[in-house]
C-alpha cells in the first residue's frame, strides 16, 4: 500500500483521534458506549499512518484521555500502576505489526486476510504485554501465580482481541467500499469500468 497523501494522512489521523477519544472511556462498552478501539487504532495506524511521530502522538493522546478519565470523568484508577508504563510497548506491538503488514496490503482478498490475521496475532501479543505487566508488576495481586494469570488471561484476553478484530474488520470493509469507488491509477474508477 502506498503512503497516504498529506491531506489523507491528516484526515485519517484526525478520524482515528476522534474514535479513540470517543471510545476509550469504557473498555467493554455498554448500551451507550462502544468498546475501546485503541488496540485496533494502533494497528490500523501502523498500516495507514506508519510514521513514528504519529505513533508517539497517539500514545500521548491515549495517556491524556486516561488522565482526564481518572481525574475528571470518575473512571477508576485501578489500572493505573507502575505497569501502566508498559502500555507504549503494548501499543508498539500493534503499530509496528501493522507497519510490517502495510507493504503487503494491496486491497486484495488475500491481503485483507493477512490484515485480519495480523490484528488477531498482534492484539493477542499486545494484550499479553499489557495484562502480563499489570498482573505481575501492578501490585494488585498479593500472591500472583501462573495458574491464576493464565485463567485471567483466558477470561479477558478474548474480549480485547475480539473488539480489536471487529474494529479492524469494519475498517477493512470500509476500505474495500471506498477503494471500489476511487479512480484507479491510469484509468477510471471501478464504478465506471
Amino acid at each position: 500500500m502506498k503512503p497516504l497523501s498529506r491531506p489523507a494522512f491528516a484526515a485519517l489521523a484526525a478520524l482515528f483521534a476522534l474514535v479513540m477519544i470517543g471510545t476509550r472511556f469504557h473498555h467493554f462498552g455498554d448500551m451507550l458506549h462502544l468498546p475501546d478501539a485503541s488496540m485496533a487504532l494502533f494497528f490500523l495506524g501502523g498500516i495507514y499512518l506508519r510514521k513514528h511521530l504519529a505513533f508517539i502522538g497517539f500514545v500521548v493522546l491515549a495517556v491524556l484521555v486516561d488522565w482526564y478519565s481518572v481525574s475528571y470523568a470518575g473512571v477508576s484508577d485501578f489500572c493505573i500502576t507502575v505497569a501502566y508504563s508498559f502500555l507504549p510497548l503494548a501499543y508498539a506491538v500493534l503499530w509496528y505489526g501493522g507497519r510490517l503488514i502495510a507493504p503487503r496490503f494491496d486491497g486484495s482478498l488475500r491481503s485483507h486476510g493477512l490484515v485480519f490475521l495480523g490484528i488477531v496475532v498482534c492484539a493477542t501479543l499486545s494484550y499479553a504485554v499489557s495484562n502480563g505487566a499489570f498482573y505481575w508488576l501492578g501490585g494488585r495481586y498479593t500472591k500472583p501465580h501462573m495458574t491464576e494469570y493464565v485463567a485471567r488471561f483466558m477470561q479477558w484476553g478474548p474480549l480485547f482481541v475480539r473488539a480489536a478484530a471487529l474494529y479492524v474488520l469494519a475498517a477493512q470493509v470500509l476500505h474495500a467500499v471506498i477503494a471500489h469507488f476511487l479512480p484507479k491509477e491510469g484509468g477510471r474508477g471501478a464504478a465506471h469500468a
